[in-house]
């Protein structure tokens, strides 16, 4: 009662209110992001334009029994060279995330169950992938990019990857690169005709037999992670990993303080070394 006497008290003339002290307001500390993801891209030190492209998309999802963490997210490569490839890796960004949003987010948001989508993921980011593909035919016969994709979803992601852009996976056991270049000099090293180290010299290392946009019949490597706390996806254009050591990328990862100040670090360091092409990193930390 003593809370209403004092709200309608007239006497007083006062008619602020405050809430009674006994009663203080709560205070709760800040949660940490579930997935807390940086993202950069650098035009490099040599090339006239940026041709890469990249999109983040991420929410939480209050599912029973725990709420769900998931996220999109989209590296493209737009081919050196060829025309319009920074409008060819912005398109198939844009097309392959809308059809991940449609047929995978959106029955999710719906749901009432984890068991969100009605045929396989890997399915429909392979249609995600065609999509963009017959986007970037349409757009131009010459254009073409790369088109990496990841879906989070929980403790798992679905991968959809075309090119020679990749993703990989650090957790306590180390770096582990979960996606394959769709490259000649990576298709010459598996065949034992080149070593690892000649294909980094090499004079067609950015020669690519698999791309978005290059041919109607298009094969799309589709892949899936665990992912456990405290790990981090990693989804780069080869202007990072052609330009950093993996082990560089390890232990810049390691030692920062959060995804972003890793992703500027590791793009500093891609420019350090010469800057060759445009760099575009995006990376995820796992903190559930």
């Amino acid at each position: 009662m003593r809370f209403w006497r004092r709200l309608f008290d007239r006497e007083k003339g006062d008619k602020t209110t405050h809430p009674p002290s006994e009663y203080p307001i709560p205070t709760h500390p800040q949660m940490e992001d579930p997935l807390d993801i940086g993202q950069r891209s650098d035009i490099g030190k040599t090339r006239r334009a940026n041709e890469d492209s990249y999109l983040t998309l991420k929410s939480v999802i209050g599912l029973e029994p725990e709420p769900i963490p998931v996220g999109i997210l989209i590296v493209a490569d737009g081919m050196g060279g060829h025309e319009k490839g920074k409008e060819a890796s912005a398109l198939a960004t844009r097309v392959a995330s809308g059809v991940i949003v449609r047929e995978a987010l959106l029955p999710l948001l719906t749901s009432l169950s984890s068991d969100f989508a009605s045929r396989p993921v890997h399915e429909i980011l392979t249609e995600a992938t065609e999509a963009a593909n017959q986007a970037v035919s349409d757009m131009a016969s010459d254009a073409g990019t790369t088109l990496t994709s990841a879906l989070v979803v929980g403790h798992s992601v679905y991968v959809a990857h075309v090119g020679d852009s990749r993703v990989y996976y650090l957790d306590g056991s180390g770096l582990h690169q979960i996606t394959q270049d769709h490259s000649l000099v990576n298709r010459l090293v598996e065949l034992g005709q080149i070593s690892a180290r000649e294909a980094q010299e090499h004079p067609q290392r950015n020669f690519l037999y698999r791309a978005v946009g290059q041919g109607n019949d298009l094969k799309v490597d589709t892949h899936f992670q665990h992912l456990a706390a405290d790990s981090y996806l990693i989804l780069c254009s080869d202007g990072l990993w052609n330009s950093v050591s993996e082990e560089e990328m390890v232990q810049t990862i390691r030692s920062s303080d959060s995804p972003q100040v890793a992703c500027n670090r590791l793009i500093d360091m891609a420019n350090e070394h010469g800057g060759s092409d445009n760099i575009t990193l995006v990376l995820a930390r796992i903190n559930y």
